[in-house]
């Protein structure tokens, strides 16, 4: 009795194995047969053939069932999740879903996985499959945002390594995951922010509902509004008052510090815009956290570097407005020179007096004796 079941399992497996086998083969050269089978794995599969992953479906397709659960470690169980991945193979449109991915699935995956998250956003990066990533990298070069910035399209600018704030999107997108993380400097950490980028960006063209007549440009949520502020106020004959400037233009823009690099600097840049005669000078800032006047104003540089990434434009938006605000009130201009020399400086500004403080006086004995010695004692900056 257990032999003739066994048998009749059997039979089943093969008879499913050879329909899916047919209606694969059945499919255009579309090239997704000569991916392997790993390409077409997500994070939540399970009961995976892993002595499978590695060759392409093309190879697989070529073996009888009786073969291929004849490899080590691969029974029963293995085969039905091996079935699982060849039905998602053969019901995708690849032109329209590339990669096997429908709309909508990368928010799914999303939240399925928001419990193991190791980022404040909820991101996980060791959940991402070749697949997945694939797929955001085709609607990123369909969208035609491949040379914008990783910095100007990120979540927040706190997890993304500074010194790739301004690298565009298309230095990743020709790679797999595995090239990728083969990268000099790209460690897990690096890796995880940028594929946050690329799933956030996936995920806001994705569930757009686009017109052929309208096009979908994306930019950091404070960018739009604040511009049509600004276009207005410009155009307008009216000169808006300095708490009207500062609730429109200030506030947009600590909150994205907020967001980019955190509370701490953005309660320093709002006191620094403050418009009442108790805003705290810089003495007083460094002394309320615990660090030096070089450190308040390292961090309050930060600010400009945020805008630098964030909202480039904002320099020559803000200009005209400067220009319509001279000779008005002095509170008014305060406020803008101030907005303006903190979020867009006209240079990089020299070192404050509170570092070349740190520096001992260089003498021209101790230069010369430094030369001789070779003592590192004649500079210390």
């Amino acid at each position: 009795m257990a032999r003739k079941a066994a048998l009749n399992d059997q039979y089943r497996l093969v008879g499913t194995y050879e329909r899916l086998r047919r209606t694969l083969l059945d499919l255009p050269k579309d090239g997704r047969l000569d991916k392997d089978l790993s390409f077409w794995v997500l994070p939540t599969d399970r009961r995976l053939p892993i002595a499978f992953l590695d060759r392409s479906l093309t190879e697989l397709l070529s073996q009888p069932l009786e073969e291929l659960m004849a490899t080590p470690g691969v029974g029963q169980k293995k085969i039905l999740g091996f079935f699982d991945l060849m039905r998602r193979v053969a019901k995708v449109s690849f032109q329209e879903a590339p990669f096997g991915l429908a709309e909508g699935d990368t928010p799914r995956l999303r939240a399925e996985l928001n419990e193991q998250a190791s980022s404040p956003t909820g991101f996980v990066a060791s959940a991402v499959s070749e697949a997945l990533w694939a797929g955001w990298q085709e609607t990123i070069r369909r969208s035609d945002l491949a040379e914008q910035s990783l910095g100007r399209l990120a979540p927040t600018l706190r997890s993304l390594p500074t010194v790739i704030w301004h690298t565009p999107l298309s230095a990743y997108t020709n790679l797999t995951l595995a090239e990728m993380r083969g990268l000099r400097t790209h460690g897990e950490k690096r890796v995880q922010a940028i594929l946050e980028v690329f799933c956030t960006t996936h995920e806001a063209i994705s569930t757009a509902a686009l017109h052929e007549n309208l096009d979908l440009q994306l930019a950091p949520r404070f960018i739009p509004r604040l511009t049509r502020w600004l276009t207005e106020v410009v155009w307008s004959n009216a000169v808006p008052e300095a708490d009207v400037l500062h609730d429109k233009l200030v506030q947009p823009m600590v909150q994205q510090v907020r967001i980019d690099l955190g509370d701490q600097v953005a309660d320093l840049a709002t006191d620094r815009l403050r418009l009442d005669a108790e805003a705290p000078s810089v003495k007083q800032q460094a002394e309320a956290i615990g660090v030096t006047r070089a450190r308040v104003y390292q961090l309050l540089e930060d600010c400009a570097k945020v805008m630098d990434v964030r909202w480039p434009e904002g320099r020559w938006l803000i200009a005209p407005l400067v220009t319509k605000y001279a000779g008005g009130s002095p509170r008014s201009m305060g406020l803008l020179h101030g907005v303006r020399d903190l979020f867009f400086p006209e240079a990089r500004p020299a070192r404050h007096t509170s570092d070349r403080l740190l520096e001992p006086p260089k003498t021209a004995a101790a230069g010369r004796g430094s030369r001789r010695s070779g003592s590192k004692t004649g500079r210390m900056g």
